[in-house]
């Protein structure tokens, strides 16, 4: 049998969406997979941190592909899912195309969680809790993770390409942004401080180090060697 994988909408989801259509307001809960699913938490923490084991770099990826999920119509597990003739998804978006990563280390989890508790764990809530792992291992923060999430039918690129912050937006609409989505300046300050556990590329921030006066000096000149001109 073929490793059951995030990213296409099988029979099953669309059966168990129908399903469970009536208590889509269910409310989040830590414990939601304490009878159906038990070793949930051990299961998705053995492979985050075997994924993280050979690429360091790969948390910091699962923790942004997580962001950029939430962002687009709440943390659904859209990012995941590839176009169909349905409809064309958010891993070409703008913000996405060729720089968010971790897709299989997802599908490595669902299929490690469908040979323990076969049709019980969403794919949203496997990513919020690889992302959660992601930065643990790291050295960073913990948190309690509520689940009970439902996979997303369906996916927007256009979505995406509005809802998701930009390298080049400024404090401002920032702010607006998270604000639009219920989160507030502190959680915008620890999100954006969540990209010290990994790499961007020099064309995202070089235009910041070398214009902007509002920034520390050293920080600027040590920026300014790693990302010249």
């Amino acid at each position: 049998m073929a490793p059951l994988s995030c990213s296409r909408i099988t029979m099953f989801s669309l059966v168990l969406f129908v399903l469970i259509i009536g208590s889509v307001n269910a409310q989040l809960s830590t414990n939601f997979y304490s009878k159906t699913c038990p070793k949930l938490s051990s299961i998705v923490q053995r492979q985050v941190q075997s994924a993280i084991s050979k690429e360091a770099r790969i948390g910091a990826s699962i923790l942004r592909l997580f962001f950029h999920d939430c962002f687009v119509n709440g943390c659904d597990g859209s990012i995941l899912l590839d176009d169909t003739s349905n409809f064309t998804g958010e891993k070409n978006a703008l913000p996405n195309k060729n720089s968010v990563r971790g897709f299989d280390v997802i599908d490595n989890i669902k299929t490690a969680v469908e040979n323990v508790c076969p049709g019980v764990v969403s794919c949203a809530d496997i990513l919020a809790i690889a992302a959660t792992d992601s930065v643990a291992i790291l050295g960073g923060p913990t948190w309690n993770v509520k689940l009970g999430r439902r996979d997303a039918t369906t996916a927007s690129q256009s979505d995406a390409n509005t809802a998701i912050p930009r390298p080049t937006s400024n404090l401002n609409i920032l702010t607006s942004m998270f604000k639009n989505v219920g989160l507030s300046t502190k959680d915008l300050v620890a999100l954006s401080g969540a990209h010290t556990i990994g790499q961007a590329k020099c064309t995202t921030f070089r235009v910041r180090i070398y214009n902007e006066t509002n920034i520390d000096t050293s920080f600027a000149s040590t920026s300014n060697l790693i990302a010249q001109r």
